[in-house]
């Protein structure tokens, strides 16, 4: 199990992390490593990931554009549909998967995400993603695929980063 944390624009999300003794203590025992997209840290099981996202919030809410928990190889999902698995119990995740989106990544900025139909792969999407150098398949709730609207860049969402808040807790 593995915790994909996409970093906001702007943002060194790992020397962020490893600022502040608060997140350095919570994440002592992980070995987070840093990546052009943000920190991926692995983990045990699904519980301890859970309770890792838990302890580092605050800095989830402040620099930390998504949270994404890393289900099977190449697939990642919202941390919605993780609680759901874990706490609520209202979901088993298996293949085919009616709810999903794709992200666009290029030179580690998340640019797109796009709702894919069900039945769909990666590689259908590939024209609506032009200049993307990485693509993740993410699972989600219902809800949240719902959410997404129109498949727009984010670099035009007008996303600014919360520029007035350091330090710890």
């Amino acid at each position: 199990m593995n915790i994909l944390l996409i970093q906001r624009e702007g943002i060194d999300l790992h020397h962020t992390l490893f600022a502040s003794e608060t997140s350095r203590l919570a994440l002592r025992f992980y070995h987070p490593k840093k990546i052009p997209s943000g920190v991926y840290i692995s983990v045990a099981m699904l519980g301890s990931a859970l309770s890792l996202v838990s302890e580092l919030r605050w800095y989830i809410r402040r620099y930390v554009r998504e949270t994404l928990f890393e289900v099977e190889n190449g697939i990642f999902c919202t941390q919605t549909l993780a609680q759901d698995v874990y706490y609520e119990r209202t979901a088993i995740l298996e293949k085919p998967w009616a709810f999903r989106r794709l992200y666009g990544f290029s030179r580690g900025r998340l640019t797109r995400r796009i709702v894919m139909s069900p039945g769909s792969t990666a590689q259908d999407y590939s024209q609506d993603l032009p200049g993307t150098d990485t693509t993740i398949e993410v699972w989600c709730t219902e809800d949240e695929v719902e959410d997404i609207g129109e498949p727009i860049p984010l670099e035009d969402a007008g996303e600014i980063p919360d520029a007035g808040t350091d330090g710890d807790q």
